[in-house]
C-alpha cells in the first residue's frame, strides 16, 4: 500500500476538513472574478462615466465598490442612482444579466435615453427595477410581464408614451408600481386590479391619459397602502369601495382631476388613513363628519372644489391633524371652536370662502401654528392673542375681511413672521413698533384700513415690501424707512404724511416702486437720486411739492411710470426727457413752463401736460398752446404789408428751387430705373385695424422714436392713440447689394406671422411695402428682449429676472415652439431662436420674434434643405457643419442654449477657460461630475429653487445634444417645464409685481395673496 493511501486512511477527516475550506474559497474567488469582469464590461457600455472611476480591478472587487452590494460573495444589488450616466439603452447588452444573483437594479436619476431596455428580460432573479428620472421614451413593451419576478417597478419621470400595457397586470409579485410623470395617452388598464400584492400605486402627472373613471377593478387591491393619482384626467365620482374595501389605505391623493359628486363618508372610516388629498377637483356637497375610526388623519386638503355647508366641528376630534386646507370653496358659517383645540395643527388655510363670525380665541394656543390664511371671507372681530405662542408662525394672511380693532401687541414680538397681510379690513390705531423691526419680516401689507400714527424710526433691513396706502398715517416720511436696505416696493398713498421727501430715501438702491401720492408732502424733489437705478415707478401726485424737476431724474435707466401731477412744480421740463421711454407720464396741474420735449409732441401724451398755463407745444393736436403762435411778434399795418410782400417773394423763390430740385431728382431716378417714372406708393397689408392714419404713421419714423437697430433695419416705437398705446415698427431699407435677401426675409416674415395667432408669438399687425423700403408693424413689447435682462444693463437691476420669472419665460417660449412645430400646418422652423429674439411684455410674458430666417416644412419630420447658414453664433447646432438638411430640432438646440442662459446667466459665446461656447462649458461642467449648483447664476441662486434649476439645466443638456435625434421635441420640453413648475413653487405671483414667498408645492409657505 502506498504512503499516500496510508496517509488518507489515517487522516480522512482532516483531509475532508481541508478540502471543505479550500474549495469554497476557490468558488467564491472565481465568482468574484467573473462578476468583476461583467461589471467592468458594463462600465464600458455606460461610456466609462467619471462617477465610476473607482471601479478598478482588485482582489477584493467588486464587493468593495461603493455602488455594489454583495451577499455570500455574489453581487445582489447594483445602485447607480444619480451617477450622471449619459447613454442609450441600445448600449446596454444582456451582460448585466450574467450577474445571476442580482435582484436590485437602480439606474434612477441619470441621462439614459431611448426605449425600455428589453435586454433586462434575461435577468431572471430581478425583483427591484428603478429606471425613474431618465430620458426613456416610446411605449412600455406589451410583453413587460416577462419580468415576472418583479416586486418593485419604478418608471416615473420619463417620456414613456402610448398605452400602459395591460400585461403589467400579469406581474403576480408586484408590490410597487410607479409610472408617474410620463406621456401616456391611453386609458388606465383595469388589469392593474389583478395585482393582488400591490401596496403602492403611482400614476400621477399623466394629464394626457384619456378621461375615464377610476376602474372598478381597483376594488381588488386590498393590500394597497398608497394611491397617488394626481392629474390623471380622472372623472366621475369617488367610488364607495375606497372606504369599505381598501382598508389598508394610508395615503390617498386624487388631486387635480375632474372628479365630481360628494366626498364619500366612508373615507373617514379608514383607520390607517393619514393623508387625504382631494384638492383641485369639482367635488360638491358638504364635508362629511369624521368618525372615531378615522382619527389618524394627519393632512386633509379639500381646497379648490365647490363644497358647501359649514366646517364640521368633529374635525376637532382629529388629534393628529397637522394640515387642514379647505380654501377656495363655498363654505359658510363660523369656524368651529374645536379646531383651536387641535394639538398638532400647523397649517390652517380656509381663504376664499364665505365664513363669518370671529376666529376661535384659543387658535394657536394649543399647537405650534405655522401658517394661518383666512383671507377673502366675512370674518370680524380682532385677531386672536395666541397665534404665535408656538414661536413658529411665518404668515398671517387675513386680508379682505371685516376685522377691526388694534393689531395685537404679540404681532410685534413674533420673530418668526415672514409676511403679514391684513389689507382691506377695519383695523385702526398704531402699528406695534416691533412689527416694523421683526428680523424675518419680508412683506408688510396694511393698506385700506384706518391705521394712524407716525412711521417708524427704523425698519428691519430684510423687509422688501411695505404697503400702507389708504390709512391715516401722519408726520414725515421717516428716515427710518431707509434702514430697510432691501426695500423693493413702498406704497404709502393717500395718508396724511407731510414734510419733505427725505434725501436718505434715495439710498435705497433696490427700490423699484415708490408711491406717495395723495399726501401733504412739500418742498423740492430730491436731486441726488442717482442711486435709484432700479426705480421703475414714481407716483407723487396730489401733494404740495415745488421746485424744478431734477435733471438727474433723466438718468434713471428703468423709470417708465412717472406721475407728478397736482403739485406746484415749476421750471422747464428737462429736454433730456425725450431720451426716456415712458409707458405713463403725467405732469399736469403744475406750474411748468417752456416747451415740451420733442418726444412728447404726439397724441399719446395729449393729457400728460394739462393745466400748466406756461407750457406750449409745436404739435397742434396736443392740448397745449402752440409755441409758434405764442411767440409770434405783433406788427403795425404798414409793416405787415411790407412783411407780406417779402414773404411772398421768398415763397416764390423757394417754390422755384423746389421745382428745379424735384425735376432733377425725378430725371435721375428715371434713368436709374430704365425709364420707369411712376411715383412710389405704399402697398398696405393689414392683419388688424390700427387707429392711425398713414400720414401720421410714416411721419413718426424719426430718430426720436428709434428704440433699436440690427440685422437689416431699424426699429421704432410709435404711439397709436392718446392712451399711451404703442406699436413697434421694423423698417428695412432696400439696398442694391442685399435687395434679394431682404425681399426673401421680408416675405418670409409676412407669410409666417400674418397667418400665426398665438399668445407666445409676437403679433404682426400690418406691413407696408414700397420700392424703397419695407415696414413691419408689430405689437409693442414694453420690456424689450430677454437678452437685455440677462446680459445687458438690466442684468444689474435688483428688480430684474427672478428664477420664477425666468421659469415662466421658458414655459412661454416652449409654448410658442410647440405651436410652431406641432400645431402649424405645415410646421414652422424659426432657425434663429435666441435670447435677443425673445421679447417680454409689461408682465414679462415671453413672445418669440424675428421670423426673417424661418422656414416652413412640407411634411412633419421631413428635413428641409438650407440654402445658406442660418442662425447666430453660440446658438447654431453642430449638424450645420456637416449637413444641409434641417428639421425642427435646430430650434430645440437653440432653445437649449436659451435655457442655459436662464439658469447660468452666462452669454451663449462665453465658455470660460477651456470651452469656446456656453454649451461646451455646460457639458464639461456636467461630465466632470461638478456640483450643478456651482453653475447657477449667482444673482438668483437660492436653495428653494435648486431642484427646479437642476431639472432645467439637465433639460438644456438634452436639448443641446450633438445628435438631433436624441433631442426632445417641443412637446416633451413643454411637458417637462410644466411639471417642473408644478412640482416647485414658482408659478403664481404675490402682490403686484414682486414675489413674497414661494407657492403651491410646500406647505411651509403661503398660498393666498393679494392679486
Amino acid at each position: 500500500m502506498s504512503k499516500i493511501h496510508l496517509f488518507m486512511l489515517k487522516f480522512p477527516f482532516h483531509l475532508l476538513l481541508l478540502l471543505s475550506v479550500i474549495v469554497p474559497f476557490q468558488v467564491i474567488s472565481q465568482s468574484e472574478n467573473t462578476e468583476q469582469t461583467i461589471l467592468l464590461t458594463l462600465k464600458h457600455e455606460l461610456g466609462d462615466p467619471p462617477s465610476l472611476r473607482s471601479w478598478i480591478p482588485s482582489p477584493s472587487a467588486p464587493c468593495d465598490w461603493a455602488e455594489i452590494r454583495c451577499a455570500g460573495g455574489s453581487v445582489t444589488r447594483l445602485l447607480l442612482s444619480g451617477k450622471n450616466i449619459t447613454t442609450t439603452t441600445k448600449n446596454l447588452s444582456s451582460t448585466i444579466c450574467n450577474l445571476k444573483h442580482l435582484f436590485k437594479l437602480d439606474f434612477s436619476g441619470n441621462f439614459i435615453s431611448d426605449e425600455f431596455p428589453t435586454t433586462l428580460y434575461n435577468c431572471t432573479n430581478l425583483r427591484h427595477l428603478d429606471l425613474s428620472d431618465n430620458n426613456l421614451a416610446g411605449p412600455i413593451p406589451a410583453d413587460v410581464d416577462r419580468l415576472e419576478t418583479l416586486a418593485y417597478l419604478n418608471l416615473g419621470s420619463n417620456y414613456f408614451s402610448g398605452e400602459i400595457p395591460p400585461a403589467i397586470g400579469n406581474l403576480p409579485e408586484l408590490q410597487t408600481l410607479l409610472l408617474y410623470k410620463n406621456n401616456f395617452n391611453g386609458t388606465i388598464p383595469r388589469e392593474i386590479g389583478n395585482l393582488s400584492n400591490l401596496e403602492i400605486l403611482g400614476l400621477a402627472y399623466n394629464p394626457k391619459l384619456k378621461r375615464a373613471k377610476i376602474p372598478l377593478e381597483f376594488s381588488r387591491l386590498r393590500k394597497l397602502r398608497i394611491m397617488w393619482m394626481t392629474q390623471c384626467n380622472l372623472m366621475g365620482e369617488i367610488p364607495d369601495y375606497f372606504g369599505n374595501i381598501l382598508t389598508n389605505l394610508e395615503r390617498l391623493d386624487l388631486s387635480r382631476n375632474n372628479l365630481t359628486g360628494s366626498i364619500p363618508r366612508s373615507l373617514f372610516s379608514l383607520r390607517k388613513l393619514k393623508f387625504l388629498y382631494l384638492y383641485y377637483n369639482r367635488l360638491s356637497g358638504v364635508i362629511p363628519s369624521p368618525t372615531m375610526q378615522g382619527l389618524n388623519l394627519t393632512e386633509l386638503d379639500f381646497g379648490n372644489n365647490i363644497l358647501t355647508g359649514s366646517i364640521p366641528r368633529e374635525i376637532g376630534n382629529l388629534k393628529s391633524l397637522v394640515t387642514l386646507h379647505l380654501y377656495s370653496n363655498h363654505l359658510y358659517g363660523e369656524i368651529p371652536t374645536s379646531l383651536s383645540l387641535l394639538p398638532s395643527l400647523e397649517y390652517f388655510r380656509v381663504f376664499n370662502n364665505s365664513l363669518s363670525g370671529t376666529l376661535p380665541p384659543e387658535l394657536g394656543l394649543h399647537s405650534r401654528l405655522v401658517v394661518i390664511e383666512v383671507s377673502e371671507n366675512h370674518l370680524s372681530g380682532e385677531l386672536p392673542q395666541h397665534l404665535c405662542v408656538g414661536g413658529a408662525l411665518i404668515g398671517v394672511v387675513a386680508f379682505s375681511n371685516n376685522f377691526s380693532g388694534l393689531l395685537p401687541q404679540w404681532i410685534g414680538n413674533c420673530p418668526s413672521l415672514a409676511t403679514v397681510q391684513v389689507f382691506n379690513n377695519n383695523f385702526s390705531g398704531e402699528v406695534p413698533l416691533g412689527l416694523w423691526t421683526s428680523r424675518n419680516l419680508s412683506s408688510l401689507v396694511l393698506s385700506n384700513n384706518s391705521f394712524s400714527g407716525p412711521l417708524p424710526s427704523k425698519v428691519f433691513l430684510n423687509t422688501t415690501r411695505i404697503e400702507i396706502a389708504n390709512n391715516k398715517f401722519s408726520g414725515p416720511v421717516s428716515v427710518g424707512i431707509t434702514s430697510a436696505t432691501n426695500l423693493v416696493y413702498f406704497d404709502a398713498r393717500n395718508n396724511m404724511l407731510s414734510g419733505e421727501i427725505p434725501r436718505e430715501l434715495t439710498c435705497l438702491s433696490r427700490l423699484s416702486t415708490l408711491m406717495l401720492d395723495g399726501n401733504q408732502l412739500s418742498g423740492a424733489l430730491p436731486s441726488e437720486i442717482i442711486s435709484w437705478k432700479s426705480l421703475s415707478t414714481i407716483t407723487l401726485s396730489g401733494n404740495k411739492l415745488s421746485g424744478k424737476i431734477p435733471i438727474a431724474m433723466t438718468a434713471l435707466p428703468s423709470l417708465a411710470y412717472l406721475d407728478l401731477s397736482q403739485n406746484d412744480i415749476s421750471g422747464e421740463i428737462p429736454p433730456q426727457f425725450d431720451r426716456m421711454r415712458f409707458v405713463f407720464l403725467n405732469l399736469s396741474s403744475n406750474q411748468l413752463s417752456g416747451k415740451i420735449p420733442d418726444e412728447f409732441n404726439n397724441l399719446a401724451f395729449e393729457n400728460s401736460f394739462l393745466n400748466n398755463p406756461h407750457l406750449c407745444a409745436y404739435n397742434p393736436n396736443v392740448n397745449l398752446p402752440n409755441c409758434l403762435t405764442k411767440t409770434m411778434p405783433h406788427f403795425s399795418n404798414s409793416s405787415s404789408k411790407s412783411l407780406a410782400l417779402i414773404l411772398a417773394a421768398i415763397v416764390v423763390v423757394l417754390l422755384a428751387i423746389a421745382s428745379l430740385v424735384f425735376y432733377t431728382l425725378k430725371t435721375q431716378w428715371g434713368k436709374r430705373h430704365c425709364g420707369h417714372n411712376k411715383v412710389a406708393t405704399w402697398k398696405v397689408t393689414s392683419f388688424q385695424r390700427l387707429n392711425l392714419t398713414e400720414i401720421n404713421f410714416l411721419s413718426s419714423l424719426t430718430d426720436n422714436n428709434l428704440i433699436g437697430s440690427g440685422g437689416f433695419g431699424k426699429v421704432y416705437r410709435i404711439a397709436t392713440n392718446r392712451l399711451g398705446e404703442y406699436v413697434a415698427v421694423k423698417k428695412i431699407w432696400n439696398r442694391k447689394d442685399v435687395d434679394d435677401k431682404l425681399e426673401k426675409e421680408f416675405l418670409a416674415e409676412v407669410e409666417i406671422l400674418g397667418n400665426i395667432r398665438h399668445s407666445n408669438i409676437v403679433k404682426l399687425l400690418c406691413c407696408y411695402a414700397s420700392e424703397d423700403s419695407k415696414l413691419l408693424v408689430y405689437e409693442y413689447m414694453e420690456n424689450q428682449s430677454l437678452d437685455k435682462w440677462l446680459h445687458g444693463k438690466k442684468k444689474t437691476s435688483p428688480s430684474g429676472l427672478s428664477w420664477p420669472t425666468r421659469l415662466n419665460i421658458a414655459i412661454g417660449v416652449a409654448q410658442g415652439l410647440y405651436y410652431m412645430h406641432h400645431e402649424c400646418s405645415p410646421p414652422v422652423i424659426h432657425r434663429d431662436v435666441k435670447s435677443s429674439n425673445i421679447l417680454l411684455d409689461s408682465e414679462f410674458k415671453a413672445k418669440i420674434a424675428d421670423f426673417g430666417l424661418a422656414k416652413m416644412l412640407a411634411n412633419l419630420g421631413e428635413p428641409h434643405t438650407m440654402s445658406a447658414l442660418a442662425g447666430s453664433f453660440g446658438y447654431i447646432p453642430p449638424e450645420y457643419a456637416y449637413s444641409t438638411k434641417i428639421n425642427e430640432k435646430v430650434d430645440v438646440y437653440s432653445f437649449g442654449v436659451v435655457l442655459l442662459e436662464l439658469v447660468t446667466g452666462r452669454k451663449p459665446n462665453k465658455g470660460g477657460e477651456h470651452a469656446c461656447s456656453l454649451v461646451e462649458w455646460a457639458w464639461d461642467h456636467f461630465s466632470e461630475g461638478k456640483s450643478l449648483t456651482d453653475a447657477f447664476d449667482e444673482d438668483i441662486k437660492d436653495e428653494c429653487y435648486a431642484v427646479q434649476m437642476t431639472s432645467v439645466f439637465k433639460l438644456a443638456l438634452l436639448c443641446t445634444s450633438s445628435l438631433p435625434s436624441t433631442r426632445p421635441s417641443a412637446k416633451d420640453i413643454l411637458l417637462v417645464l410644466r411639471q417642473c413648475c408644478h412640482s416647485g413653487s414658482t408659478c403664481r405671483r404675490a402682490g403686484n409685481e414682486f414675489d413674497i414667498a414661494p407657492l403651491l408645492g410646500d406647505t411651509r409657505y403661503i398660498y393666498s395673496y393679494k392679486e
